[in-house]
């Protein structure tokens, strides 16, 4: 970690950082007792490998499966906050943002935890990105529904909602198909309580198990590494608003690529705008979507700022702190207001293609995953594996069916989470690993005619129900009393 860009950071700036860092990981060391915890729960609960290996081998494939992830969920969860409070780096309300996004996500997943119940860390960092979305607006003296990117959090939700549908069909359908190929009756049979299954049968689960690890790293562990980099370009914008080491050759292609668009964004008989009406008008646009004329203009004087700085520098190291911050700002603003573009087809085909082209461009400056914060990521979520799988273990091996887990239904049940997750992965969009698995392993239970217990379900189902609302709640009265802390202290 380069905390020392151009001169040594303050030290209460240096204590800010190392406590949002320790609230971050302790958000994928939580994330670890549930998420992490499903991976390994049928390999555990079927004598198929020993805690330990389990967790160390699982530990290790989602370390890999974070070292390869695109980043692109990542992103995509911190495009669900406010505009001006992503963009706004260093200021205090982007302070107060990110200490009860976490501090909330924490403090539910460490609670369900505690009772058994495999809630989805996924619906607890969304429940507190839009208390804290809609606690803003309001403070702002907006509405309560201008402080969330609506129509990016309907596609999140989406997908949320309709993978455990997904697991709970195809996981039933594949146990069915399973039963017709593969007639040994000991794969469906519960799990021995004291023996090992069969070396194929292990070798499968195995597999399996090493397939949701990977995915759940490349998917779920993003947003984990979304939160690190709001916590470092929040705290500490100089060292970590942009990606710093940026080659030269970039920084000119972004230049051209700007010019293959000015005709697109430079609209003749446009409004004129000054510098503060345009940020507005593009913040508004980036929270809302709401197309108007100002949104054009706005965008081209926001363009033509970043390639005006962008043309005068060798390398972004020569900006100083606070053109570093005001670059990150307009990159966000220009890429969110892009995007907004093209999903809304304001722009014609040949012209969204174009402005596609020159974002993919564009977005390294801001949008990058240093590897370090990779690695802390992957060792949180083992760490939390090994202290807390015990208890989702349980849950999912015995207390879903009425009767326990056979070697059968753990191999479908993860072979479609894996499945889920990792195409999910591949279009950028956040799933559940929990609900995913749990789904899976009771459309197994119903498929086998095994019965499912009424009180454990019921209460997985209420954690689901209640996770959004309650993180909204968490995260609206933490985000409130962090900033008026912060104000008092920072002014």
């Amino acid at each position: 970690m380069d905390l020392l860009i151009d001169g040594s950071l303050g030290a209460g700036t240096v204590a800010l950082v190392a406590l949002g860092l320790l609230f971050a990981l302790g958000f994928e060391f939580a994330n670890g007792f549930h998420d992490t915890a499903n991976a390994v729960a049928t390999v555990i609960y079927t004598h198929t490998l020993p805690p330990t290996a389990a967790v160390i081998w699982s530990g290790l494939w989602n370390f890999i499966g974070v070292l390869v992830s695109s980043g692109a969920v990542a992103f995509g969860i911190v495009n669900l906050l406010p505009a001006d409070l992503v963009a706004g780096a260093g200021s205090g309300a982007s302070f107060a943002m990110v200490f009860a996004l976490l501090g909330s996500a924490i403090l539910w997943n460490v609670g369900t935890w505690y009772l058994g119940l495999p809630a989805s860390s996924s619906h607890t960092l969304i429940g507190s990105i839009i208390g804290v979305g809609m606690t803003h607006s309001l403070v702002a003296g907006e509405g309560l529904s201008e402080g969330v990117n609506w129509s990016k959090l309907g596609e999140t939700m989406t997908a949320l909602l309709v993978s455990p549908g997904i697991g709970f069909a195809a996981a039933g359908l594949l146990l069915l198909l399973a039963r017709l190929v593969f007639r040994n009756p000991t794969l469906h049979r519960p799990a021995s309580e004291t023996k090992s299954p069969p070396l194929a049968v292990r070798a499968v689960l195995i597999a399996t198990c090493t397939g949701v690890s990977f995915t759940h790293g490349s998917n779920d562990g993003q947003k984990g590494m979304g939160l690190i980099m709001l916590v470092l370009i929040a705290l500490a914008p100089a060292a970590f608003a942009l990606q710093l080491d940026m080659p030269p050759a970039h920084l000119r292609a972004i230049v051209e690529g700007s010019r293959q668009v000015e005709h697109i964004l430079h609209v003749p008989g446009a409004p004129a705008l000054d510098a503060a009406t345009a940020e507005q008008r593009l913040d508004h646009y980036a929270d809302t979507g709401r197309y108007n004329a100002d949104v054009l203009p706005a965008l081209a004087m926001k363009n033509d700022a970043i390639v005006a700085t962008l043309s005068r520098i060798a390398s972004l190291r020569d900006l100083t702190a606070a053109e570093r911050s005001q670059l990150r700002s307009d990159v966000y603003l220009v890429d969110v207001s892009v995007d907004h573009l093209m999903r809304s087809n304001t722009v014609g085909d040949a012209d969204a293609a174009a402005l596609d082209e020159y974002r993919d461009t564009l977005l390294p400056l801001a949008q990058y995953l240093p590897l370090w914060v990779k690695a802390a990521v992957a060792l949180a979520l083992g760490l939390g594996t090994m202290i807390g799988w015990r208890r989702i273990v349980t849950t999912i091996g015995e207390k879903i069916g009425k009767s326990g887990l056979s070697y059968a239904q753990g191999a479908t049940a993860e072979l479609v989470t894996m499945t889920t997750i990792g195409f999910a992965g591949v279009i950028g969009v956040p799933v559940s690993t929990t609900h995913t698995l749990t789904s899976s392993v009771a459309g197994t239970m119903f498929a086998n005619r095994s019965g499912l217990q009424g009180d454990t379900v019921r209460n997985i189902l209420i954690a689901w129900v209640l996770t959004v609302p309650a993180c909204v709640l968490l995260g609206s009265l933490l985000f409130a009393g962090s900033l008026f802390v912060v104000l008092r202290l920072f002014g």
